[in-house]
């Protein structure tokens, strides 16, 4: 895979937003397969298993097919792209977010950052991509879109995207936060996860916030988005019904109807 280095960048837009990154000759970002936007000459696109950095580190065939079995298991594709300048002028390549929300540029120097599975966009430098499961049993069973994370790690430019605004948090050593399962974006891995219960069973079945939130305790940096997909998709299902089915199933089926996705946190 091409060498990566670190690269100039310009986030643009406002709710719809898009990174654009230049590239000097003989430099690449890796990104999502079906992320890019839009890229001019000489940009070369390459497909990998995994995130490619087996194969630099000279894991071999091996240890791109684990590196892809990883990703598969995270419910990511099997692969990714990488954008190459092959030219002699520097040249722009451009990736844009999925869904309405915020880009956010996290630099890794020598470091990690643990995210929310589907939120990685794009990155230049020496990114490794990993599964991290949470460590405690309970977040594992009930943590919902947090279950799973992403463990990016190494030297160099990431970018992730968010739902809605981002909102970052700086936790001092002891302090806690509870968030939506959903709304967790990233944060770092000095920072303790665990999924705690929501309180009384009446809290639990009508109060709207799903059974579960993340505790997330410091020392160390988080981030959270307003609008989690699951969100947006629910509201979009509901409009796509219409008011009719509403009135048909009542306020008591509805509510029984929906403890489903109570336990899931997408309502």
């Amino acid at each position: 895979m091409p060498a990566m280095h670190e690269v100039d960048y310009e986030i643009l837009g406002d709710d719809l937003q898009y990174v654009k990154i230049e590239l000097d000759p003989g430099e690449a970002v890796v990104a999502e397969a079906g992320g890019m936007m839009f890229m001019e000459d000489d940009i070369a696109m390459e497909t990998i298993f995994g995130d490619g950095s087996q194969q630099s580190q000279g894991g071999g065939i091996m240890g791109a097919l684990m590196g892809a079995g990883k990703r598969l298991l995270i419910g990511e594709s099997l692969f990714m792209t990488v954008f190459a300048n092959q030219g002699q002028q520097k040249r722009k390549v451009a990736f844009a977010a999925p869904y309405p929300g915020k880009i956010v540029r996290m630099p890794l120097q020598n470091s990690a950052m643990l995210c929310q599975r589907g939120s990685f966009l794009c990155a230049d430098g020496d990114v490794n991509i990993t599964v991290e499961f949470t460590k405690r049993l309970g977040a594992g069973f009930f943590g919902g879109e947090g279950f799973i994370l992403e463990r990016f790690e190494g030297s160099g430019e990431l970018f992730v995207h968010s739902g809605g605004t981002i909102v970052p948090f700086e936790l001092k050593a002891g302090e806690t936060l509870k968030v939506d399962t959903g709304c967790l974006v990233a944060f770092d891995p000095s920072v303790t996860y665990d999924i705690e219960f929501v309180g009384g069973i009446k809290t639990a079945l009508f109060g709207g916030e799903g059974l579960f939130f993340a505790a997330m305790t410091g020392p160390g940096r988080v981030w959270v988005q307003t609008l989690p997909f699951s969100r947006l998709a629910d509201r979009i299902l509901s409009a796509f019904h219409g008011g009719k089915e509403e009135v048909r199933r009542g306020d008591l089926g509805g509510a029984l109807g929906a403890i489903g996705d109570l336990i899931g946190g997408d309502r």
